[in-house]
């Protein structure tokens, strides 16, 4: 890491906790009807990172969920596809084998989700999740060395594990609830960018609290904010924990609001969630026949 990059650290502005909340909950309010919220219910399902992440975890339930990805609403050719399915690598030519090249099929990596093992164990689980098919790599930063001020290191080993990646894109996790603080999610976001990020995420979903409005907030303005001084466009991934269509929107109010609209875009900003394609659905298929829809009217996954 360089020393400027340091100073350019140091520099950052504090963190407005009052008011990054404030401005959250805010923005939390708009309400979107009708035709707005049509749109906006599609472009969730569009930019949702289908996700399985257990331990029991087996080909027929990746493969399953590959195909709900590629078709969300079998009853409905007009309902968009998920834009990726996110799974441990060794489910990635499970996936890979459903989906072809129509969606993204995304791998965590890097000693998911505690990021705990050498540097050399971390750029082998990535270099194994792309050869496997993986066009997406999310990985997690080293928490401890980053809250222990070993910046340095954290730093390498994005930039190592973003040359290991190849041409897939890298999204870099941050685990934004064990960092402690607002600031320390700023410095964590530019860092990340510095280092190569295409994404930077909030969360593995395993830790809680997981993605939240203001936290979110606070990334989208510095990738906002690192395009205006680079030039450079980085996404946003908040993860765990967003179930419902009305959350969904308004995390895209905030994204509007806040980033702009570039960033309205599977390509710029994604949900990594598991339950909340079901409520999308069920949400859609209300405002299309006019009748609610319950559970069971949509797989479980």
């Amino acid at each position: 890491m360089s020393t400027s990059l340091k100073a350019g650290l140091d520099r950052l502005p504090g963190v407005d906790q009052v008011g990054l909340e404030a401005r959250a909950a805010q923005l939390g309010t708009r309400s979107i009807k009708t035709t707005s919220k049509q749109w906006a219910i599609d472009l969730a399902i569009s930019m949702v990172d289908l996700t399985t992440l257990e331990g029991a975890d087996t080909p027929g339930k990746v493969r399953a969920l590959a195909i709900k990805a590629l078709r969300p609403d079998p009853t409905d050719p007009s309902c968009p596809a998920a834009a990726a399915v996110c799974v441990y690598p060794d489910m990635v030519p499970f996936v890979r084998e459903v989906v072809g090249d129509r969606l993204h099929v995304a791998a965590v990596a890097t000693a998911f989700p505690s990021g705990r093992a050498p540097i050399e164990v971390k750029l082998a689980d990535t270099a194994a999740a792309v050869a496997a098919g993986a066009d997406e790599i999310d990985m997690v930063i080293d928490r401890g060395a980053f809250l222990s001020g070993d910046l340095e290191k954290v730093h390498e080993q994005i930039v190592a594990v973003k040359e290991a990646s190849g041409s897939a894109h890298l999204k870099v996790i941050l685990e934004t609830g064990e960092l402690q603080t607002y600031d320390n999610i700023r410095r964590a976001s530019w860092l990340a960018m510095d280092a190569g990020a295409d994404f930077i995420k909030t969360s593995t979903g395993k830790v809680q609290p997981a993605a939240t409005l203001p936290t979110t907030l606070l990334m989208l303005e510095a990738v906002r904010d690192y395009r205006i001084a680079t030039g450079r466009q980085v996404g946003v991934k908040p993860a765990g924990g967003i179930r419902t269509s009305k959350d969904a929107i308004k995390y895209l109010v905030v994204v509007n609001e806040v980033a702009g609209e570039d960033w309205l875009d599977p390509d710029w900003f994604r949900f990594g969630a598991s339950s909340l394609l079901n409520d999308l659905l069920m949400q859609r298929q209300k405002m299309l026949t006019g009748r609610y829809s319950g559970p069971d009217y949509v797989t479980l996954d």
